[in-house]
């Protein structure tokens, strides 16, 4: 008896206690998501004690900073992975201009409601080193397969994310973000902005003083937060309409924040708002650069050149007179103290001077006798536009009154905002104040030669020309000589590969009234080679003079064929800059039939290591080969990576600009083919290819129907007979091509097209 007296005692005491515990746990953790909430702290460090005084709390808990896991974006490639939420989005279009600006490589991506992304890897290597979401929304809300799938990617491969988010009439006040320890407070007005001093993430960027005022618009978002793993980079407080309950002091929120990776392993940057507001686009740029390793980040050594252009020119009293030059002389004394060596470049066309009133021919003099003291670069003498001259001599003659003027001969690029309302000087002193005080770039300054040199320097990749249209910006239609049109550019393109059938379409293509090729080259009969070798680089002109005038520029269709285009890495980037909206069409066969044909193409012709080795000995030679041996080697494999070439085309066109043929059905089913072409270009009228076919059996191949029963048919290299591939041979490449053609697979069955029936053979060699 008394032993079940003192369980029950002992049992009332063990309830007791374990009450008491949970009342305590309970208000400890009320009161740390409140002070979670209300994220106040007594500011440890500022770089501006005098100027940050009133402003005492920062919204982070954790007193002292905790360790950032090191980034190693090694194993991915440096492409940054962009989902936007349309094609023209403001703020897709603002990351976009920033990550070009900067020339770092992205792959732009829709983001769908379900949140699907795009393959991430191939063949385990990372194809992204850095995600970005124009809307926050759309990562968390992605169904939980793809989100899994996505952050498995970022731990993996050490990927980071920034997401934006704005908020809309339709916010919610408070949005806690699904999976995250975080809590979105919308449509806020923040005011008097700072930028922690200690955040990891600052490289351009300063924190030198509080930005007193309001910030642009009202619809900021702040976060609110309860983990250490967040630290904030932006803090603002908020206008006293939109500020909680009064207080002893005001706490500062975060307006853009860092997730340090404690909670998933994935590190964030976090932002309240879009680009609009200055110190947002600073943030994004050291974010990018910080996430990705510093592999997207450009020298904090940054060169300027202030051009003043037609120095000389301009109605009487809008020009220069004296106390304008000197005053010229004194902001470039100025500017010297910052950027060392600063010197205006001062354009001019000789004939303007002295065509002012007294006083600005006085400024004329004054200008002159200065001369040393800046740099120079002619214009026209008369300021004409050097591309409506169309007698070399008198250009000649034109140039050289102009230097005979200058003594000087540097080249080219206004002058009243530095004579009439001094508004230049004014913008570039303040503009080098704002570098210096609120980013860590060193402002410098070259002659406009060595400055060129030193551009290519940075930017070696520039020195290739990429050639654009010039009548899709009336600016440069505008400085195009007016002899020239830009109907003599193809509306699609014949890409290849070699020995799949090109030669074959081309002929058949022809055969249709409203579809034009190019003229013959010299050196490649009826291909031109423009896009994928040296003859890019003599120009778009060089480039026009092979297609003829169309007589009906709407209905009429240029192209041209060059199977060699597939597999090239400079050609889809300079096709997409020429001929954005051209159509393709390649042809796909058996990657192992086709390098099989290349290899008896190359002994037709004779070519040395073709006649010296065998097949097999030249598809599985090693490293240590002869260089025209490994050479013939690649040209035999590498146009068979199909999947590989398509995606590089498909990163500068659309898939409805693509057109992929089944070299098997075009050898065996013409008509159907050409029926397909047609559909897919567009042309009219259309041409009946049943009746205008005819297949010859001792050619072995389709050939055109002429009047009178006369054929026209591929001349006598093609459809040349040589011996069957040996099966050594055919099992090496079947297994060489095995992943390449599960890849292919995959890319066909993404864009919505069937496998051919070579392919769905290949694959069930795989199971």
């Amino acid at each position: 008896m008394n032993l079940v007296v003192r369980l029950r005692r002992s049992f009332r005491a063990l309830v007791v206690l374990l009450a008491g515990f949970c009342v305590a746990s309970i208000a400890v953790s009320a009161y740390f998501l409140y002070s979670g909430y209300k994220q106040d702290m007594t500011l440890i460090e500022t770089t501006a004690g005098a100027e940050c005084a009133d402003l005492k709390v920062l919204p982070y808990r954790a007193v002292e900073l905790k360790t950032v896991k090191p980034i190693d974006t090694s194993n991915t490639e440096a492409t940054v992975l962009l989902f936007v939420e349309s094609q023209y989005s403001q703020l897709g279009q603002d990351i976009a201009a920033i990550l070009e600006a900067s020339r770092f490589p992205y792959h732009m991506v829709i983001a769908p409601g379900k949140g699907d992304i795009p393959p991430l890897t191939d063949r385990g290597h990372g194809k992204y080193i850095l995600v970005i979401y124009e809307n926050i929304l759309k990562y968390v809300g992605m169904d939980a397969w793809n989100r899994e799938l996505l952050e498995k990617y970022c731990v993996e491969y050490s990927v980071s994310i920034i997401a934006f988010h704005k908020a809309t009439e339709n916010s919610l006040p408070r949005t806690p973000l699904r999976g995250f320890p975080l809590t979105l407070v919308n449509n806020v007005a923040p005011r008097d902005c700072l930028v922690n001093p200690r955040s990891p993430l600052l490289r351009v960027t300063r924190a030198p003083r509080v930005q007193p005022g309001p910030l642009p618009g009202d619809a900021w978002a702040v976060f609110w937060y309860n983990h250490s793993t967040y630290q904030p980079v932006l803090l603002a407080q908020l206008q006293a309409e939109a500020a909680p309950p009064p207080s002893s002091r005001q706490p500062l929120h975060a307006t853009v924040i860092q997730d340090l990776g404690l909670h998933d392993g994935i590190q964030r940057v976090l932002f309240g708002n879009n680009l609009d507001f200055w110190l947002h686009k600073l943030i994004f740029v050291d974010a990018v650069s910080f996430l990705s390793g510093q592999r997207l980040a450009l020298s904090l050594d940054r060169y300027i050149l202030v051009d003043i252009d037609d120095i000389f020119v301009g109605k009487e009293g809008t020009r220069m007179n004296v106390k304008d030059v000197k005053a010229l002389l004194e902001t470039q004394n100025l500017l010297r103290t910052q950027v060392a060596n600063f010197t205006f470049n001062l354009g001019f066309s000789g004939k303007f001077y002295h065509t002012g009133t007294q006083e600005e021919d006085e400024g004329d003099d004054l200008l002159l006798r200065s001369a040393a003291a800046f740099w120079w670069f002619p214009h026209m003498w008369s300021h004409m536009q050097p591309h409506l001259f169309h007698n070399e001599s008198s250009l000649v003659e034109q140039m050289a009154l102009n230097k005979d003027f200058a003594l000087i001969s540097i080249f080219m690029t206004h002058l009243s905002n530095y004579g009439n309302d001094r508004l230049g000087s004014y913008t570039f002193v303040n503009l080098a104040n704002f570098v210096q005080s609120w980013t860590n770039l060193k402002l410098q300054t070259l002659p406009p030669v060595q400055l060129a040199r030193k551009y290519f320097e940075l930017f070696p990749e520039q020195k290739d020309p990429l050639w654009q249209n010039p009548c899709d910006d009336k600016r440069h239609k505008d400085i195009w000589s007016r002899e020239k049109t830009c109907d003599h550019l193809p509306k699609f393109l014949v890409i290849g590969p070699q020995k799949t059938g090109t030669t074959a379409l081309y002929l058949f293509l022809l055969m249709h009234p409203s579809i034009i090729s190019n003229l013959p080259s010299p050196g490649t009969f009826e291909e031109v080679q423009f896009f994928n070798g040296n003859n890019y680089h003599k120009g778009i002109d060089w480039y026009m003079d092979f297609f003829p005038t169309p007589s009906n520029i709407t209905s009429d269709f240029l192209f041209e064929k060059s199977a060699n285009y597939f597999h090239s890495e400079d050609a889809p980037k300079r096709a997409a800059s020429l001929v954005p909206k051209a159509k393709l069409i390649t042809i796909l066969i058996d990657p192992s039939d086709r390098a099989y044909s290349w290899y008896q193409h190359q002994r037709s012709h004779e070519d040395p290591a073709a006649l010296r080795f065998n097949f097999y000995e030249v598809i599985t030679t090693g490293h240590r080969a002869p260089p025209d041996l490994k050479t013939l080697q690649r040209k035999c494999l590498v146009p068979g990576w199909y999947a590989v070439h398509l995606e590089r085309w498909l990163t500068y066109f659309a898939t409805s600009q693509l057109l992929i043929i089944d070299g098997q059905q075009l050898r065996s089913d013409p008509a159907a083919v050409m029926d397909e072409v047609q559909k897919f270009l567009g042309v009219t009228p259309h041409y009946s290819y049943s009746d205008a076919l005819t297949f010859d059996p001792q050619k072995g191949f389709w050939c055109q129907l002429l009047e009178g029963g006369k054929t026209k048919c591929l001349g006598k290299s093609k459809g040349r007979k040589y011996p069957p591939m040996g099966p050594e041979s055919r099992s090496f490449l079947s297994n060489y091509y095995r992943d390449h053609n599960v890849e292919l697979s995959k890319l066909l069955h993404r864009l919505g097209q069937p496998l051919p029936a070579w392919l769905r053979q290949e694959l069930q060699k795989v199971r």
